[in-house]
């Protein structure tokens, strides 16, 4: 299975008792290198409110074949908390983190709906890949069925379309196949 063809999985990093309180905001945080899956553990474990969607795919080596899981964006992770600067010094201390992406190192919310967007297609188990962010485009909404309401820019490719869904700030994006579904300009 090459990276294009990957499956999207997550870990969804809180615990069902842990409710993200009201006034926060989802927050990209920048983590060392090969570490994301660790320090999405050490945030959980702070009870922070952490998202990892990750990709599986399948690895060669010279004598074996193993399926691993990867982040899907490498290097990123993403956080729900209200700005205080207890939350922020609860994530900042949290070793491997870089700190928040986004204006002055303070961090730039991202739009809830964005986020959602992601976890709609991982909930839906959607196939997706991960693809070069873009701008240009046209922005459409998908209606009806499973995806209904998710926004995106409309990207064809050939015979098959793919709505591409971003995340702005890391100015990365993901495709997700929408053969079958109709869209809408929005």
């Amino acid at each position: 299975m090459s990276p294009s063809q990957a499956r999207l999985e997550s870990t969804m990093q809180y615990s069902s008792f842990h409710i993200a309180p009201e006034g926060s905001n989802w927050y990209a945080i920048q983590t060392r290198p090969r570490n994301e899956k660790w320090i999405a553990g050490q945030l959980q474990s702070k009870k922070v409110f952490t998202f990892l969607p990750l990709l599986q795919q399948v690895h060669q080596w010279c004598d074996r074949q193993s399926t691993v899981e990867v982040p899907m964006f490498s290097c990123y992770a993403f956080v729900r908390i209200v700005q205080t600067s207890e939350e922020r010094l609860k994530v900042l201390r949290t070793p491997g983190v870089l700190g928040f992406v986004g204006s002055e190192r303070e961090g730039t919310p991202i739009p809830n709906e964005q986020i959602e967007n992601l976890q709609t297609a991982l909930r839906e188990k959607i196939p997706c890949a991960v693809h070069p962010y873009i701008r240009m485009g046209q922005r459409v909404r998908i209606r009806g069925g499973a995806l209904s309401g998710i926004e995106g820019i409309l990207l064809s490719q050939g015979k098959d379309r793919s709505l591409i869904v971003s995340i702005e700030l890391l100015q990365r994006c993901v495709a997700i196949r929408v053969d079958g579904y109709q869209v809408e300009a929005v």
